[in-house]
């Protein structure tokens, strides 16, 4: 199933609050921009959006945000396959583990949850016996309008 695009606005910023870690402008506006963002951003695409809500966001406070967002376990950091080389895309952390599809032709990246993955990691976890924390599949391949 694919999932949601976007989220509660506010639920970043609630988490930022809830550890009391100091919300600014800046960041209110980047936490902002992930929370409603339609689309894997990168760093780039991030500044671009904040800069429309708040102009004095700047790069160093984005990477900044980034590395937190990172360490608080409230974003993935991806290279999906490496579209467009070695760019880094970032999404919310979302409750469940998901696989991202990549088009090899346009460009786009999907979503898909399935049980059937939460049951793969639950086979490896018993039969390998490792405890899974983290869990990510990329699939590389042609979307429906590029594979016509």
């Amino acid at each position: 199933m694919p999932l949601p695009q976007t989220e509660m606005p506010g639920r970043l910023q609630a988490h930022f609050a809830e550890r009391g870690i100091r919300i600014t402008q800046q960041r209110r506006a980047i936490l902002q921009v992930m929370e409603t963002a339609s689309k894997h951003l990168d760093a780039s695409q991030l500044l671009r959006k904040a800069k429309k809500i708040d102009a004095s966001v700047d790069r160093s406070t984005v990477y900044r945000t980034l590395r937190l967002l990172k360490r608080q376990g409230l974003i993935d950091e991806l290279d999906l396959m490496h579209l467009n080389g070695e760019k880094h895309y970032y999404e919310r952390k979302l409750n469940r583990d998901h696989i991202h599809m990549a088009c090899l032709r346009c460009g786009k990246i999907m979503e898909f949850v399935s049980d059937v993955f939460e049951t793969l990691k639950g086979e490896v976890e018993k039969d390998c016996r490792f405890h899974i924390v983290v869990s990510r599949l990329e699939i590389g391949g042609y979307c429906a309008s590029c594979s016509k």
